[in-house]
């Protein structure tokens, strides 16, 4: 696989900074915008050096751990849209999360792949990532448009306009792949290899989980907050 020089990373940094100059020139956030890629880049030096390391141990109990903390780290994340709310509904989106990707990770890993032993990390802590991270943005997603629509909509319009809105972003993926663009994972074996008909079935395995984790994960949450919504708003 071809190895990035450090120094050409600055090439598609380049236009990053143009989109900096466009946040700024138009006084929309460009402070969150440098903070995000800051907080980027430090985060996947960090985690490029403690995956080295994880993908190397032989404790079960590690990998446990790791995933407990992508858990609930993405779960406090996914309420950034709805902070107001964070602290009565962040063990619901938790819940949400673990009982749907949770196993969504097992089924995957251990019953399409077969991963041996059952906790090998370079399998399950990348494949965690990508659900964890469908089922946060769902969760986001979903809790933004369902309490936006609650002040002006009844309550099964708002719940079927925000579920709705959730799943674009996935059925336009769904529609997308392979006329408009090739995804992370494919692209990424292609790049090191392997021959593009398997890197297909690994594709179309992701894609069925994104669309599960999405679509299951925005639902449960729902079932978990339906009363306790619509006892605040019945309140305000």
């Amino acid at each position: 696989m071809h190895i990035i020089p450090i120094e050409n990373l600055a090439l598609i940094a380049a236009p990053a900074t143009l989109v900096l100059l466009i946040l700024w020139k138009w006084s929309a956030g460009v402070g969150s915008s440098v903070y995000a890629l800051a907080r980027m880049v430090i985060q996947l030096c960090l985690i490029g050096y403690v995956l080295t390391f994880i993908f190397e141990t032989e404790y079960a109990s590690l990998v446990i751990a790791v995933l407990s903390l992508m858990l609930g780290v993405s779960s406090w994340i996914a309420l950034r849209s709805v902070s107001e709310h964070r602290g009565r509904l962040y063990f619901k989106a938790l819940l949400s999360t673990l009982l749907v990707n949770v196993s969504l990770l097992a089924l995957i890993t251990q019953g399409v792949l077969q991963a041996k032993p059952w906790f090998q990390p370079s399998v399950v802590i990348p494949l965690a990532g990508m659900v964890f991270a469908v089922g946060m943005n769902s969760i986001s997603l979903f809790a933004e448009r369902y309490f936006a629509e609650l002040n002006r909509s009844s309550e099964t319009d708002a719940r079927n306009i925000a579920y709705k809105a959730t799943l674009i972003p996935t059925i336009n993926s769904l529609m997308a792949v392979g006329l408009v663009s090739l995804p992370g994972m494919m692209t990424g074996q292609i790049l090191s290899g392997v021959s593009p008909l398997i890197a297909v079935r690994y594709q179309i395995m992701i894609m069925l989980m994104f669309f599960t984790s999405s679509g299951l994960t925005s639902a449960l949450f729902y079932s978990f907050i339906k009363q306790q919504s619509i006892d605040f708003v019945n309140k305000k």
